[in-house]
Formats: C-alpha cells, structure tokens, sequence
C-alpha cells in the first residue's frame, strides 16, 4: 500500500503494518491509521505516521530508554479494549510522545501522561490518559549538566 507523507513523500507500506486506534490520538480523534517508520538507523526515535493524514505525524520513543522505573498500570486498558491477558506477555509495546520544539533540540520533552500503549498481535492501539500521577507531559529528556 502507497501513503503519502510530508516527510517521506509517497512510501510503501504493508497493510499488516498498519496500526489502527479506534479512539485515535488525543486531539486527534478521527485519525485511526498509523504506521511505525523509523527515525534513522540506531536512533531511538521513531514517527508515528497518520496513514490517511500526509502531514500527521508524532514523533516516539519507548520511555524505558530514558525512565528505566517507568511504570502504568495497562489492566484497564486490557479490558477496555477487550485485549487477551494472554496477549500481555510479549505483544504490547509502550511509547511515548516526544515533543522537540523547533531549533531547540536540548528542550526535547516526553508526555509521560498520555503513552502510546500498541498490541502488535492484532496492530492496534490507543493512548493512554494517566491522571493522579507522578509523572509529567513534559518531561525533560536533556539535562543540564550539574557542574
């Protein structure tokens, strides 16, 4: 299948890529199609493509690379979306959404509150809403140096 993008321009993707979210992202609601493209070979970044909206995209990354203790609860979520216990082991991956304003990379923060929870068993997914938490929806990913 052919997407046309902003970034990329037209690439080719296979259907059984293609993550759907019935829910689709915040502020986003009616966009249900995305694809996984990564960023660059050996980055830890990826984009989370709409598949319908050329200039959609999100940029992503799994919060465990920056936050080894990150921790949700995905019970809910398992029910919610009638997704199989048995589904939890090796099937679900987590992101969460980067924000790099523009020239400005060392002020690159991660919503921590709103990950991307993905069952790539069945390609779908939705994001997250976690209120009374510790964590942030700006969560730096650059610190200053402390000396």
């Amino acid at each position: 299948m052919k997407i046309k993008t902003t970034r990329f321009g037209t690439i080719t993707i296979e259907e059984e890529k293609i993550i759907s979210m019935p829910f689709g992202m915040l502020g986003f609601p009616d966009v249900k199609r995305f694809v996984i493209l990564q960023h660059k070979k050996d980055s830890p970044f990826f984009w989370y493509q709409s598949v319908n909206d050329p200039m959609l995209a999100f940029v992503i990354m799994s919060p465990f690379l920056f936050k080894p203790d990150y921790n949700v609860d995905v019970e809910n979520v398992l029910m919610e979306m009638s997704w199989n216990e048995k589904e939890k082991q090796n099937n679900l991956e987590l992101y969460v959404v980067v924000n790099i304003p523009k020239g400005a990379p060392d002020k690159m923060t991660a919503n921590l509150i709103g990950p991307i929870l993905i069952n790539n068993k069945i390609h779908q997914a939705v994001q997250m809403v976690i209120s009374d938490s510790p964590y942030t929806h700006k969560f730096p990913l650059v610190r200053e140096n402390s000396s």
